[in-house]
């Protein structure tokens, strides 16, 4: 039988940071965790009169629940988490603007002088239900109930050489990718850096379009359980995911064109790796079948993704551990 293990930190217990942090918890490889994860504000937005820039407080923004350690990770294996069920543990979600923060308007990286953008706070009301989350336009009487399709936005391990990232940038460790691939059903791969590789999870988002343009997305706590298991060795240079249709790379890195070919030179070289294929014959093919979603144009570094579809050579990698995770998971969901 699965060992399921729960994790509900107190607000003492949240990071906001990857790495330099002592786990929460240590599980086997193998084990279903339950936890829950704080939204983006730190659970300090509540009304559409509560201004982030006056209630929140830096750097205490975005946290993340773990780290959780998996016993016998070392250095260069490979850690499998598989998204099991991702649920909005709040009937309230908000998104918001920043002054200073998005992809349309200057930033302190983008010097501009014009004024910075009104910083405006939305409130969506969540029907788990019903899958929907409501918009109401702040300035007319549009609403529209738009599905839910909840996904973590933060998800990583420790860094490497002993390094702290917050837990607002994305990079090689994984972090604030905001790529909504990160959905149930989805297994992520992470290259294990220290020992026990320090998994963390946050930044839930009910819904995302694709760049998270205004900096925001539907921002939600979550009530999310995932699978952890460990491939011994093969550490992907940066994260990779898997669901049953496609196979995933990121790039985490500005200018976005690189991030952009971070991603494609994976996917090729993983796509050479798993058909035999010489690399500029996986060049080729990945350049008439792939897809390129935008993660995030916000953030610290900007993330993209590569996708292969599956069906065209019926393939799984690190053979299957995915669809093993996946049955797992619908047995847990089965009989909980």
């Amino acid at each position: 039988m699965t060992e399921v293990r729960q994790l509900r930190p107190t607000p003492d217990q949240f990071a906001y940071a990857f790495g330099g942090r002592e786990p929460l918890l240590v599980v086997r490889p193998g084990t279903i965790v339950e936890l829950f994860t704080e939204d983006c504000y730190a659970g300090k937005v509540t009304s559409v009169d509560d201004l982030p820039s006056e209630v929140c407080q830096f750097p205490f923004l975005n946290p993340v629940t773990g780290p959780i350690a998996v016993e016998g990770a070392e250095v260069g294996d490979t850690l499998a988490v598989h998204f099991v069920e991702i649920t909005p543990a709040r009937d309230l979600a908000f998104s918001s603007t920043f002054p200073h923060f998005g992809a349309l308007t200057g930033t302190h990286q983008t010097a501009m002088l014009h004024p910075a953008l009104e910083e405006r706070v939305w409130r969506y009301d969540i029907d788990v239900a019903a899958g929907t989350c409501t918009f109401r336009a702040r300035r007319s009487d549009l609403v529209i109930d738009l599905p839910l399709d909840p996904f973590h936005g933060t998800v990583g391990v420790a860094p490497a050489a002993g390094e702290t990232i917050m837990s607002i940038t994305p990079a090689a460790h994984g972090g604030n990718m905001d790529t909504p691939e990160m959905r149930a059903g989805v297994t992520a791969y992470f290259p294990v850096n220290v020992p026990g590789g320090l998994l963390a999870i946050g930044d839930g988002h009910a819904r995302q379009g694709e760049g998270e343009v205004c900096g925001t997305a539907i921002e939600s706590a979550m009530n999310t359980v995932v699978l952890v298991d460990l491939i011994k060795g093969r550490a992907p240079v940066s994260p990779r995911m898997e669901s049953d249709s496609f196979l995933m790379t990121t790039g985490n890195t500005r200018p976005l064109e690189d991030a952009f070919r971070m991603s494609q030179s994976d996917l090729v070289g993983w796509t050479a790796e798993l058909f035999d294929l010489e690399l500029l014959d996986a060049y080729q093919l990945v350049s008439q079948v792939g897809l390129a979603p935008t993660g995030n144009v916000v953030d610290t570094n900007y993330t993209m993704v590569a996708k292969f579809p599956k069906s065209l050579l019926g393939i799984d990698a690190y053979e299957g551990i995915h669809q093993r995770l996946r049955a797992a998971g619908r047995d847990y969901l089965r009989h909980r």
